[in-house]
């Protein structure tokens, strides 16, 4: 099996864990008697804490090996597993969460993201970059959908066992550790060939591409800070607060949901190659937001998950351009670090989100968090097509 495609596999196995979790965070931590302002607060710190060790392994860990921070990040993901799985006060609780790899989100915002991202891109070049970061995503999205249906099996177990739901909903934390072992194995086994030529490692992480790095790095923030009011774990908390949806409905919307985002993205490279992978970034992302605005202010529960559906068929196309376009204008050995500071400043905006998106929602069941979500992720299309419609990449065919 070559290198991508282990990756392909790594990613499936993280988006499968990250899709139980993200859809059964907030219900365990309901069931275990925190309210929406403890919750938000435990998905801000998932979101903090991951962005500071991201951080550090962009611009530090560049100077490691590759498949030594892949595993030392499994270990990490074990460990958070066994945590939530055996603690269950506050701050135990947060600690964890800081510390750990706990993704709230239906994407990926994890420690193993810059480091896969930058292998990926040693593997393949040009146009083909862009369908194979589709493939890497599809692979994460369908996982994540599956993991959202898998989601619901808790609560099917404690009726039909009789068991406790808070001591079923347990066993998400193991398979999310399970998880994490599995990976571990299969990056083992990645080839030299992935690793940074020795001859370059002395240099700045970002040497040369310094200042179009930060400039995406501020836009992604606008980006993720809107989508920080919208993190999966917290649109469950939405539809259960405001329609009354149980956790079996909820995790089938999602499971849809995530099927659509996969399969959609899989189109991006044929628009990218069409139209540039910056127009493929606005084009798709805009009605996605628009849509999910109309979520928040629609009355039923059918219109409802039906907006958030149309949002989920389009929102993730952007995924693949947006990251062969980073791939794109830096040189190799600056890919480590760019993904990181892309990606970082994505983590700690959206970790600020949370913590207000609940606040919101103890306050009211009305879709605020979706309308605020939406407006301020529009904001970033269209100022990310104006800043950025003309900048060239460092490869030719590449748009």
């Amino acid at each position: 099996m070559s290198d991508a495609r282990k990756l392909l596999v790594t990613r499936a196995i993280r988006g499968l864990a990250d899709g139980v979790v993200s859809v059964a965070l907030a219900t365990y931590l309901t069931h275990l008697g925190f309210g929406a302002l403890a919750v938000g607060a435990i998905v801000t710190g998932t979101l903090l804490g991951s962005a500071v060790v991201t951080l550090a392994v962009g611009l530090i860990g560049y100077r490691w090996s590759r498949r030594r921070v892949l595993l030392g990040a499994s270990m990490l993901m074990m460990l958070t597993g066994i945590g939530f799985a055996g603690l269950t006060d506050f701050w135990p609780l947060m600690i964890v969460a800081v510390a750990g790899t706990l993704n709230p989100s239906a994407g990926d915002v994890s420690v193993f993201l810059p480091t896969e991202q930058a292998a990926i891109a040693e593997t393949v070049g040009g146009p083909a970059r862009t369908m194979t970061f589709a493939w890497y995503n599809l692979a994460g999205s369908l996982a994540g959908a599956a993991g959202a249906l898998l989601s619901g099996l808790p609560a099917m177990v404690a009726v039909h066992s009789g068991m406790p739901l808070v001591r079923a909903e347990r066993g998400v934390f193991v398979l999310y550790a399970g998880c994490a072992v599995i990976a571990a194995l299969i990056y083992t086994r990645l080839s030299p060939a992935l690793e940074v030529h020795p001859a370059k490692i002395g240099r700045a992480p970002l040497a040369e591409s310094r200042a179009i790095v930060l400039r995406l790095a501020a836009l992604f923030s606008l980006d993720s800070f809107g989508g920080g009011f919208v993190v999966q774990s917290l649109l469950v908390l939405w539809l259960h607060r405001r329609f009354q949806l149980d956790a079996r409905t909820t995790a089938a919307v999602f499971f849809a949901a995530g099927t659509l985002s996969a399969f959609s993205q899989v189109l991006s490279p044929r628009v990218a190659a069409r139209i540039g992978l910056i127009r493929t970034m606005v084009y798709t992302h805009l009605p996605a937001n628009v849509f999910l605005v109309l979520a928040g202010l629609v009355p039923t529960a059918p219109l409802a998950i039906a907006f958030l559906l149309l949002r989920m068929a389009v929102s993730q196309m952007d995924v693949p351009a947006r990251q062969a376009f980073v791939m794109a204008v830096v040189p190799p050995e600056e890919r480590a670090a760019a993904a990181s500071v892309t990606n970082v400043p994505r983590s700690l905006a959206a970790g600020l989100a949370p913590l207000i998106s609940g606040a919101l929602l103890a306050k009211t069941n009305f879709g605020w968090p979706l309308i605020i979500g939406g407006a301020l992720k529009a904001a970033y299309d269209l100022i990310l097509l104006v800043q950025f419609r003309r900048v060239a990449t460092r490869e030719e065919g590449v748009r």
